[in-house]
């Protein structure tokens, strides 16, 4: 195993197929993510790096998508609701209150049930890609809504593209592992699947936001046991802190779940100068997750997530897509010098900030500790029974049960 402390992508030559799902007409969504989408594509197309992958249009998700994990009722109050009945029906309409469309994270804008079709019909259409044997990697950078719930919108998800992809996987693959490197826990994921064993998820998180989820005590229950691992980390953590934990956990994570896809939610928020998170990770730093677990050669799916400085956005997924298609991109942007989210360097890699790191040597290895013991309570690539096509409808209660049951 590599040197966890000293991990970087390194291009080792070997060639992935890689798709890339783009919908311009996102740019018609909510200001603040369209405006990430269309300048992470700018940058990535000023490396020329769409010579090196297939560039899609999604399929735009139907409401019968949407309804294998969301609840009809709530569906179909985002496909009629509207600025101006939410300005006007505040008060009167308990629904915006009880699906939290009232909150400051989850605003009503015009245009929101086509955005969720676009961003959620990308994540579908790269997991049914990836089915296909198509693809050794599919991108929707448009994707990751992880905090969505299935009758409430959260973190500016509407609809969680994450568990409907993860689905469309379960459809061809026994075992899907999907990781998570964003700054805030994907609660909703973990509660998706945290009664069966067909998905482990190991999430690496901020300590204490949104915290009902994402404990390291919390690790699934019934025959998900030991199949949710999560770290919750402290502000600062820096790159070689953050290696020294992913990779053991993994490493060991491939070795006794052997995923037969993984699902990797590449959140900038976790990076340095995010206007919201408080770690301090590099954007080579965040891309050399990628680039490790791009080393086992298993089917993969890249999910944006969230981040809330825009250059800081567009910087790690274009470095991420050059990861995928294994070019080491220059640190000179090109053709962008107009462009003041990448001011005053104008260059692709950010600097980490001098802050304090609160992650000690000893908290990491006690949470890596914790994690590795987890995980040697995992039954050795778990066999399932199921059909080609396996009926889930919807991650309830009784969907999580029929899955324990196939």
């Amino acid at each position: 195993m590599e040197n966890a402390a000293n991990l970087a992508w390194v291009p080792d030559g070997r060639k992935r197929r890689v798709s890339y799902y783009y919908e311009p007409a996102n740019g018609n969504g909510n200001g603040r993510e369209s405006q990430q989408i269309s300048t992470t594509h700018n940058l990535i197309c000023s490396y020329y790096l769409p010579r090196y992958m297939d560039i899609i249009r999604p399929r735009p998700a139907q409401h019968s998508d949407f309804t294998k994990f969301h609840s009809p009722e709530y569906i179909s109050f985002l496909r009629l609701v509207t600025p101006e009945y939410a300005r006007s029906k505040t008060v009167t309409d308990p629904s915006l209150k009880r699906f939290n469309l009232d909150a400051w994270d989850s605003p009503v804008f015009s245009g929101l049930f086509e955005y969720c079709r676009l961003y959620a019909g990308a994540s579908i259409s790269a997991a049914a890609k990836l089915n296909r044997h198509e693809a050794d990697i599919a991108i929707n950078w448009s994707g990751g809504m992880h905090r969505a719930k299935r009758d409430e919108a959260r973190g500016f998800g509407y609809v969680n593209d994450v568990v409907l992809g993860i689905l469309e996987l379960l459809k061809v693959f026994k075992r899907v592992l999907y990781i998570d490197i964003g700054y805030c826990h994907g609660e909703a994921v973990q509660e998706a699947f945290h009664k069966t064993d067909r998905v482990m998820t190991v999430s690496f998180h901020k300590s204490g936001v949104d915290q009902r989820r994402g404990d390291i005590t919390d690790y699934g229950v019934g025959k998900g046991e030991y199949y949710s691992l999560n770290a919750p980390l402290k502000n600062g953590l820096d790159d070689a802190s953050f290696a020294t934990l992913f990779v053991p956990i993994i490493h060991k994570a491939m070795e006794v779940y052997q995923p037969e896809a993984i699902v990797l939610l590449c959140g900038p928020d976790s990076l340095s100068g995010d206007a919201l998170g408080k770690f301090n990770l590099t954007v080579k730093g965040h891309g050399a997750c990628l680039g490790y677990l791009r080393s086992f050669n298993v089917p993969l799916m890249l999910l944006g997530g969230q981040g809330h400085t825009l250059g800081n956005v567009a910087r790690c997924w274009c470095y991420e897509t050059g990861v995928a298609v294994g070019k080491d991109l220059n640190d000179d942007c090109p053709m962008i010098a107009d462009d003041d989210c990448f001011a005053p360097a104008y260059k692709l890699h950010i600097e980490p900030n001098p802050m304090e790191n609160l992650n000690t040597d000893g908290d990491i290895a006690k949470i890596k500790k914790t994690l590795l013991k987890q995980l040697s309570q995992v039954i050795h690539a778990p066999s399932v029974q199921f059909q080609d096509t396996p009926p889930i409808s919807q991650v309830t209660e009784e969907a999580e049960e029929d899955m324990e049951t196939r």
